[in-house]
């Protein structure tokens, strides 16, 4: 299956995590909602306002395939900032519809976009750029990671077998395709996925191993985990993973 036809089909898995999001919201109270989510400086309310902005910004870049006129994710680094923290201290009913809604909007111009946008070059935020199909699969890393933010009860145990699989293949994919400088200390390391039958060897070997299942490694070179179910050799701590997600590897001049 190539990949853009496999984007299309989990745009309904997509729609499935966000629900989930907002099943989490509705169940916490204002004060849990004022706490410190996961993300230094971010309370769950800010988490929650920046799942619902994030798949509007998406939005802007299915748009721009489906026009062919160019519309930045985000208007500004400032507007992004400035909305996340106007929503930030709204209820749990209110953030949950907005997470709802997002999602709707986002899955609606998914499946309606023109089969001849698919293919189209867009540009994230953070500069690179990706064909239109490559923004389904964003979203999925944005609802899965954050959910686990959101430090109410969902973490890397819950996230489905199918975002697992795809997401830590295409982690160690990308994370090898990084300059040396920025693996930090996995510079040199092999990577195998123990139930995956997948490896990746960063940079020049150094006899360094940072073993586990998809899920595990996931966990951790996502920064979701501490690095439980990672087996190091030589014996000691999993060193801290270079900051994710990675600029995709396979389209760098899309």
């Amino acid at each position: 299956m190539s990949t853009s036809k496999f984007a299309r089909d989990m745009i309904g898995e997509v729609g499935s995590g966000a629900d989930r999001i907002a099943a989490t919201l509705s169940a916490l109270d204002d004060a849990a909602l004022r706490a410190p989510s996961a993300l230094p400086g971010w309370s769950r309310g800010h988490v929650a306002t920046h799942i619902a902005r994030n798949a509007d910004s998406l939005c802007n870049l299915l748009e721009w395939a489906r026009t062919g006129e160019e519309i930045p994710q985000y208007p500004s680094v400032e507007r992004r900032n400035a909305d996340i923290e106007a929503g930030a201290g709204r209820g749990g009913d209110e953030l949950a519809e907005d997470v709802r809604a997002g999602a709707a909007r986002f899955e609606q111009l998914a499946r309606d976009l023109p089969e001849d946008a698919w293919d189209r070059t867009v540009r994230a935020m953070a500069s690179y750029a990706h064909p239109a199909w490559y923004t389904i699969l964003r979203r999925w890393h944005e609802v899965e990671a954050h959910h686990v933010d959101l430090d109410a009860g969902y973490g890397p145990d819950d996230w489905p077998e199918p975002y697992v699989d795809w997401a830590a293949r295409s982690t160690l994919t990308d994370l090898a395709a990084l300059p040396r400088e920025r693996m930090l200390g996995l510079a040199g390391h092999r990577i195998p996925a123990t139930d995956l039958g997948a490896s990746v060897v960063l940079g020049e070997p150094n006899g360094a191993e940072a073993s586990g299942t998809g899920r595990a490694l996931l966990g951790w070179l996502s920064g979701r985990s501490d690095g439980s179910g990672v087996t190091v050799r030589p014996a000691g701590a999993p060193p801290e993973p270079p900051p994710w997600p990675h600029a995709p590897a396979g389209f760098p001049d899309a």
